[in-house]
Order: structure tokens, then C-alpha cells, then sequence
């Protein structure tokens, strides 16, 4: 069963520990780092890696494609629903 964008988006929450943010707040098409969308940052990347595979069962397989999976929610929910 596919992973809905709203309950991705509260397990990004929960797991990263993003305070006064909401659901609502992040938008499908948000950047995950850099100063738009959501901010986040090196030492998230890390965590948010060991979340995917604790949460879904996913790894990233290959390190060429982690700028186009991470570039946005969407892309990163996408590939998490592709690769359950």
C-alpha cells in the first residue's frame, strides 16, 4: 500500500524533530535542503537516510541519484513508493 504524502510528511516531522511545523505547512513540491522548503541540512540527510530504512524498509542503492531523490518531498515520497 502506498505511502500517502501527509503521513510521509508527519514521519519527516517526527524522525527529524521539526519544530513549529505542521503537515499543512510542507508543500509536495518543497525542497528538503538549501534555504527553501524545508532547510534541512547535512547532519539530516544522515538521519533522514536511516529513517527511510527503519520506517519503510528502503535503501538508497545508489549514490549518483541521491540529489535528484532528495531534491523534494514528492521525489523522495515517489521513490520510497516505488522502491517498497
Amino acid at each position: 500500500m502506498a505511502i500517502t504524502s501527509d503521513e510521509f510528511k508527519q514521519v519527516l516531522i517526527d524522525g527529524l524533530k521539526l519544530e513549529d511545523i505542521e503537515v499543512t505547512d510542507i508543500e509536495d513540491s518543497d525542497a528538503l535542503f538549501g534555504d527553501e522548503g524545508l532547510g534541512l541540512d547535512s547532519v539530516d540527510s544522515i538521519e533522514l537516510v536511516l529513517i527511510i530504512e527503519k520506517e519503510y524498509g528502503v535503501k538508497i542503492q545508489n549514490p549518483e541519484q541521491y540529489n535528484e531523490i532528495f531534491a523534494s518531498v514528492e521525489n523522495l515520497l515517489k521513490y520510497i513508493n516505488d522502491n517498497k
